[in-house]
């Protein structure tokens, strides 16, 4: 049995495994490498600061997670299947990690997270 999302170290294990398999996807990848440019060492721990807070409560994430995707997306277009693959590869890290109830809430928030995120991006087109 695999253990719970329990803690920061458990989330930056999560973001890691999810941006190799983002990364290597040649349909998404540009979106962060050529488009929004990102640097892994600055950006990974932001994440996990995003989801410590969404899962954990914590008070670590204070940065607004909509308005850089709405500035990625003027950039280069967001597409439905950009959003169906970043939700795919994030559920696939956290079932290849973890089970449990928090694993639970990550993916069903991350599922929350693309549907606002994509409506929102619809809505600017």
């Amino acid at each position: 049995m695999k253990k719970d999302i329990s803690n920061r170290e458990d989330l930056l294990l999560l973001v890691t495994l999810f941006y190799e398999k983002l990364l290597a996807d040649n349909s998404i990848n540009y979106i962060f490498t050529d488009v929004a440019k990102i640097d892994l060492s600055h950006h990974l721990p932001v994440l996990v600061d995003f989801w410590d807070s969404v899962l954990f409560q914590s008070d670590t994430y204070h940065k607004n997670a909509m308005q850089p995707h709405i500035t990625l997306h003027r950039q280069s277009p967001l597409q439905k299947h950009h959003f169906e693959t970043w939700l795919r590869y994030f559920k696939e890290s956290v079932d290849e990690l973890f089970e449990g109830e928090t694993a639970f809430v990550a993916k069903e928030r991350a599922t929350s997270i693309a549907t606002v995120m994509q409506i929102k991006t619809i809505q600017l087109s």
